[in-house]
């Protein structure tokens, strides 16, 4: 029986996967989306408002069957809990939890490379992709406050979460104390007002266990309904890729190799155009394992970068500190996001010892009744004293930009298989000498404006997370303007397979210091468009 070949086929249909699903959709192409993962109906799934001891491990899972099956996932800080772990497979973009931190890039990130002779130059500057930011931020709906910074531009903002009363008393210290340096709340894909038919947020606070109210974006509560309502967009999940598809003759990709999740049949779809959305690991993966005689380093790959320049954020050091006064105030709900303090180092004064910068995350809060787990005590008094409110407390954590190096890279083991029989990734990754100075660096700074702000009690930590552990890995399969250099173009298109197009984390040739997703949406939609163009011309 012949499969049914369609105008698009989506692999992924996580952050990029949505996004190019609703842009190929509503321009009028049929499109499947191939989904590792299991279906996902929020009024069965979404349980973030269902109380802890109603679930059979009180909220922490089987640990250690989830330890068995998934033991790198469960690392992350949010993953793969009671309420969360159906949203995650072991290899794909997770669409529906993620930390919602939307951040445009400036020319400061992409004119970095160039200007410091590291790795390649961005094919693209800020000018080419500020209109498809304001794009996809006037559907995502991105709660932010306008600050005028170069180096972090401000973008089309629905009214900013309020600061705690701590959080203004930091901002007016540093404004007071830096002249390179503010606080301002977090750009958060998180509505503030009613938007697009979705609920403002009411600060319940568990993000990650699901939004009934549809108030954050992911492509569950957002772009996929958009592009289902075309009628355009077929769904198919577990489906696991195992590889593309590639004609020799056409140089062009005609379908995608998929493994049954359930019945690990073997299956293929065909389509005139691929956007593999998989997410940087995954994507890159199957690049690897779809190599053939024409190129047999991995398809689209004669430069040999693909699997190469791999990068994260890198994360554990900062500092927090108790911050006086405000007895009598509260904050008030669980507000889901947190401030931001913008990258300053590199910016209008350069450092000695590092290049490119860091921001800081963090927030202001008064300590509850959880302390009671980290505070000595036993019996009724000590539970009364859990009663009343503790202490006001400030914290600062750094994200640093990783520089991309050749030497940190992910290559296909063939001698591990995953449980569809498909080759595993092994994967080399280090920091360099540059990331941790920079990492002593954010500590220090840390510290210095805790103290300006009038903290006592200030603790410092300065223990770099491993490579993987920021959720950001991004790079290897970059941009660029050389095919010698570089396996996708300025759109997104491979450079020697033109109907196959990368948009997700894989494609930075850079990595900045700020949350990435809003740029993945941006360059996503950019890719849309242009891809469509091309297929209007008959060029592809």
């Amino acid at each position: 029986m012949p499969t049914p070949s369609y105008d698009a086929v989506i692999i992924g249909s996580g952050i990029t996967g949505g996004w190019a699903a609703k842009e190929l959709t509503e321009k009028g192409l049929n499109t499947l989306i191939l989904e590792a993962g299991r279906p996902i109906t929020p009024e069965k799934d979404y349980v973030e408002h269902v109380p802890v001891w109603e679930l059979k491990y009180r909220y922490w899972d089987n640990r250690a069957q989830r330890a068995a099956n998934q033991p790198v996932q469960r690392e992350c800080y949010y993953a793969c809990d009671e309420y969360s772990n159906k949203f995650f497979v072991n290899d794909s973009e997770n669409p529906y939890t993620w930390g919602r931190q939307s951040y445009r890039w400036s020319d400061l990130d992409f004119e970095a490379n160039a200007k410091e002779g590291i790795a390649v130059d961005w094919p693209i500057r800020y000018a080419d992709i500020a209109p498809w930011y304001d794009y996809v931020e006037e559907f995502a709906g991105i709660s932010g406050q306008a600050e005028g910074l170069p180096q972090l531009p401000d973008g089309k903002f629905l009214p900013p979460m309020e600061m705690t009363c701590v959080e203004q008393d930091f901002r007016d210290a540093l404004a007071k104390s830096f002249d390179d340096r503010i606080l301002t709340i977090g750009r958060s894909a998180v509505l503030t007002r009613v938007h697009k038919g979705r609920a403002a947020c009411h600060y319940c606070g568990v993000c990650h266990r699901g939004c009934i109210t549809q108030s954050y974006f992911s492509s569950l509560n957002s772009t996929l309904p958009a592009a289902m309502k075309t009628g355009k967009l077929t769904i198919r999940p577990y489906s696991v890729v195992h590889s593309l598809i590639f004609d020799p003759s056409s140089r062009r990709v005609t379908g995608v190799r998929v493994i049954d999740g359930q019945t690990k049949k073997a299956l293929e779809f065909h389509g005139r155009i691929v956007f593999l959305c998989a997410a940087t690991l995954e994507s890159t993966r199957i690049l690897l394992n779809s190599a053939t005689p024409e190129f047999p380093n991995g398809l689209a790959n004669s430069s040999g970068e693909l699997g190469h320049n791999l990068m994260d954020h890198h994360m554990g050091s900062g500092a927090s500190g108790t911050m006086p006064g405000h007895e009598d105030k509260m904050p008030f709900g669980n507000r889901p996001n947190g401030i931001y303090v913008p990258r300053f180092r590199n910016v209008k004064t350069k450092q000695r010892d590092f290049l490119r910068g860091y921001g800081y995350q963090g927030g202001g809060s008064r300590d509850g009744w959880q302390r009671g787990m980290t505070t000595a005590g036993l019996g009724v008094d000590f539970k009364n004293s859990l009663r009343k409110p503790g202490q006001w407390r400030m914290g600062l954590g750094g994200f640093g930009e990783c520089l991309p190096n050749h030497d940190n890279y992910v290559e296909i083991d063939k001698d591990k298989l995953d449980a569809w029989g498909i080759p595993t990734l092994k994967i080399h990754c280090d920091w360099g000498e540059n990331e941790r100075i920079m990492s002593k660096d954010i500590a220090i700074q840390a510290a210095e404006m805790l103290a300006a702000a009038g903290a006592t009690n200030i603790g410092v930590y300065s223990e770099m997370t491993r490579p993987g552990l920021g959720i950001h890995e991004m790079g290897t399969a970059r941009m660029g303007r050389d095919p010698k250099t570089s396996v996708l173009n300025e759109h997104n298109q491979a450079h020697e397979v033109k109907n196959l197009f990368v948009p997700d984390g894989s494609c930075m040739t850079s990595n900045s210091c700020v949350n990435p997703s809003l740029t993945y949406m941006a360059l996503t939609a950019r890719a849309c468009d242009y891809a469509v163009s091309q297929i209007k011309k008959n060029e592809l």
